[in-house]
């Protein structure tokens, strides 16, 4: 059942793509100037080529059965070629009839075969051809009456009865007009079908769109067309015939810098009109689908399809070549002028192909780097691909720069290929940084300090790329030629590659030092009140040696509490707002009686009798210590809610059962520019 299904689906691709090919020739197809050659030519004078509106007629006559070949169903379809087929197999037959009897007629002989070896020869080959175009009309029909299909077998019968020459050419044409009449009689009988598949048509597109709309047919025929899949299948063989023609007419061998045009050539003479367009995007898109399918499976494996990313299905690229084709106007240029063109083109299609192998490619190489993976072929393969994707984009901006002379429009094609290698850069040092610490066997101080920097780095370099292109542009528009597009284009990539990168970073840049001065603000917390307090961190669940004290007497690790306040400047716990204290920054806690007091009666506290060290009970807020710890462990498992309504602002991570989070993998999310 699997085979036939996918036996379907090819025929349903394979048997449209002639309908596709048709509408590629009419549309190439000049009849104006058919008929100025016509008119030059010896068949001006051919009744048939009289009529050069008819021919118009007929030429849009061909769009509409092209459109109808294209939209028939898989069924109608399927027999439609069958009766074609048919009707090739009675036109050899009859071939091979007419040619026999010009055989006959060149050689002379009327007499029986069986005393002429090469008559006898001619009757036998031509009798056995006959036969086998017979049988399989009869197949294709699928019928018996084999008869039908034997009309081009007179011309041998009546050779083998001996019938003279002259008469045998009258029977052969005879055989030619029975079989004519067969075939209008076919069609005479069949000629109300197309009105009834249009009909029935008719009535089920109604149906459907006023049951589901215009959208949900038009994500129907799209989805039984597989218009993609159809596309891409016309256009490869249109550069099949392409590349076949070029070899054909070749004896000498090209070199590689040939190729290389040829190829460009190739690609720029299949897309001269719309349907070589589309067909040319949908194989830019399952390209790349394929080249990401191929990194996320040489990265992870077999595993890489259990999770599939639907972001990255390769339609950007193929969107992209589309917009920059009908921008430039790359369909009306010649071949020489398309073939630069795509070139650039396909500089920037593949740019972002690679652009899309580092968002892939980033989180699993963060993810393999904190983890503890030892495989060295998993490891392997994360940096090769990073080490790619930093050579290989810089390799293709200096190649361009090579063939094209620098300008505003060619600095933003390459700047995006600096910015890949540069991301890519700022991930293998974090990577790096991770197996350093890895490989101490201790947590590096203040990690997160230097992941910060070194992606404030990268960040910084890309923001001065945006700006040299803007400076570069403007400097261009001032001291060259001014063009609206031009301005456009500064204006925009100003605007969110300059002017949102800079506000973006400045306000990280805000939100950790404020970070920063807040956990400087609070106060440490002593070893006996980490002792008393004898609970884990409600951020990461690790024990804590060493915490700060908010206001609101919580107590969590300095360094998650500040990647806290990066997110939002609220308690993880009870979600109060933890402004800024105006303790010195070196100050330490006060001691334990000073935040945690000893006994809650002020009257019993103005006695100044001693207490016992064993009898003390040491109080939080007026609530015992272990009271007061308890419902901080019960905090931990279940926050209260806010209650101002701001269930959005997600607390710590709940469940004590949860296994605890590594330093590393916590350091990947914190927010960079």
């Amino acid at each position: 059942m699997l085979v036939k299904d996918k036996l379907e689906a090819v025929l349903n691709v394979g048997l449209r793509v002639p309908s596709i090919m048709l509408l590629e020739v009419l549309y190439r197809w000049d009849v104006s100037s058919f008929f100025q050659k016509i008119q030059r030519s010896s068949l001006n004078n051919n009744p048939l080529f009289q009529y050069k509106y008819l021919a118009l007629y007929l030429h849009y006559v061909g769009y509409i059965l092209s459109l109808v070949l294209l939209t028939l169903p898989r069924q109608h379809l399927v027999k439609l070629y069958l009766y074609v087929l048919t009707a090739l197999l009675l036109f050899a037959g009859h071939q091979v009839s007419r040619d026999y009897v010009r055989s006959e007629l060149d050689s002379g002989y009327e007499g029986p075969l069986y005393l002429e070896a090469l008559s006898l020869n001619r009757f036998s080959t031509a009798l056995i051809a006959q036969l086998v175009v017979c049988t399989l009309c009869s197949c294709v029909m699928q019928t018996k009456r084999i008869w039908l299909f034997s009309a081009h077998l007179l011309p041998l019968v009546a050779r083998l009865c001996l019938v003279p020459l002259e008469t045998i050419v009258f029977i052969n044409r005879f055989a030619m007009i029975f079989t004519g009449l067969e075939v209008i009689y076919f069609l005479a009988s069949n000629l109300l079908v197309p009105y009834n598949l249009a009909k029935t048509a008719y009535r089920e597109l109604v149906q459907v769109v006023e049951v589901y709309g215009l959208l949900a047919l038009g994500m129907s025929l799209w989805n039984q067309l597989v218009l993609p899949v159809l596309f891409m299948c016309f256009w490869l063989v249109l550069f099949a015939l392409q590349i076949y023609t070029y070899f054909s007419s070749r004896d000498k061998p090209t070199s590689r810098e040939r190729l290389l045009f040829l190829f460009l050539t190739s690609i720029a003479e299949c897309c001269s009109t719309p349907y070589s367009l589309l067909g040319l995007v949908f194989t830019v898109s399952f390209v790349a689908l394929g080249v990401l399918t191929l990194c996320k499976f040489y990265l992870q494996g077999y595993r890489a399809f259990m999770n599939d990313n639907t972001m990255h299905r390769g339609m950007t690229e193929g969107i992209t070549l589309l917009i920059l084709a009908v921008q430039t106007g790359l369909i009306e240029l010649q071949v020489i002028h398309r073939a630069f063109l795509l070139s650039i083109i396909l500089f920037i299609v593949v740019a972002s192909i690679l652009q899309s192998m580092l968002e892939i490619a980033d989180p699993i190489v963060l993810a393999l780097g904190a983890s503890r993976d030892k495989s060295l072929w998993k490891h392997f393969r994360a940096v090769s691909l990073c080490l790619f994707l930093l050579v290989f984009p810089a390799y293709m901006a200096y190649m361009i720069c090579q063939f094209f002379h620098m300008d505003f429009w060619l600095l933003i094609i390459i700047s995006s290929s600096i910015l890949t290698s540069l991301q890519v850069l700022g991930t293998l040092l974090i990577y790096i940084l991770f197996m350093v610490e890895e490989v101490r066997k201790e947590p590096v101080q203040n990690m997160d300090d230097v992941i910060y920097y070194v992606n404030g780095t990268y960040r910084l370099l890309e923001f001065l790329v945006a700006l040299v292109v803007v400076a570069y542009g403007v400097s261009e528009t001032v001291f060259g030629e001014w063009t609206v597009m031009g301005s456009t284009i500064i204006f925009i990539h100003s605007y969110y590659n300059v002017w949102l990168r800079a506000q973006l970073g400045w306000q990280s840049f805000l939100m950790r030092r404020d970070a920063v001065n807040k956990i400087k603000s609070l106060p440490t917390a002593s070893d006996l009140q980490l002792e008393q307090y004898n609970d884990i961190c409600a951020i990461c669940y690790q024990d804590m040696k060493s915490a700060v004290i908010t206001p609101c007497s919580h107590f969590f690790h300095a360094g998650c509490l500040k990647k806290w306040l990066y997110v939002q400047e609220t308690c993880p716990l009870c979600h109060k707002q933890l402004k800024s204290q105006s303790q010195p920054a070196n100050a330490t806690a006060a001691p334990a009686q000073d935040i945690l007091p000893a006994n809650p009666n002020p009257a019993e506290a103005g006695q100044g009798e001693p207490v016992a060290e064993e009898n003390k009970t040491v109080t939080q807020n007026g609530v015992p210590v272990e009271e007061s710890q308890a419902r901080s462990s019960s905090s931990h498992a279940n926050p209260d809610p806010e209650p101002e309504g701001q269930a959005e602002e997600a607390g710590p991570s709940q469940g004590s059962g949860e296994s605890c989070l590594s330093a590393k993998q916590r350091l990947i999310g914190v927010p960079i520019f």
